[in-house]
């Protein structure tokens, strides 16, 4: 049942990318030229969710309630407030800080959650590499696209 209410939580997460879609707006900035393809967002989210999902469902059903889990809770929520923030009011620097609490609290599972499970803490280290790529991304397509 634990499993279940995880996997539920991260989609409804996962979902707010899905409504909140790049689209035109989005097309029309400059990026830089590092940015990964466009099918590489769903086939890396998709990976890094399922990991989310396992790490969250792993440290609850070895601690229950316990800080790793508050760190999860907090994560997932930051997480799908960004492509609202980002797409759907179109505000790149709330954004930026959105992504910033995310790196912190996806951080702050990872050391809360090590002496939990070690195999938790490992499957955030991805996801805190992708989320540092994706800040790196927020902040160039920002400094791209803003009037000096």
């Amino acid at each position: 049942m634990a499993a279940f209410a995880f996997i539920l939580i991260v989609i409804v997460a996962a979902s707010s990318g899905a409504i909140f879609k790049p689209g035109d707006w989005y097309e029309s900035l400059q990026k830089p030229a590092w940015t990964p393809p466009k099918w590489a967002f769903p086939v890396v989210w998709t990976l890094l969710y399922a990991a989310i999902a396992y790490a969250g469902w792993l440290v609850w059903s070895l601690a229950g309630w316990s800080l790793p889990i508050l760190f999860w809770g907090l994560q997932i929520v930051v997480n799908a407030l960004w492509s609202w923030m980002f797409f759907g009011l179109r505000r790149m620097r709330l954004a930026l800080g959105d992504i910033a609490l995310l790196w912190l609290s996806i951080l702050g599972f990872i050391v809360t959650a090590w002496p939990v499970s070690d195999l938790a803490a490992l499957l955030f280290l991805p996801y805190l590499v992708w989320v540092t790529t994706a800040g790196f991304l927020n902040y160039s397509v920002l400094r791209l696209n803003s009037r000096p």
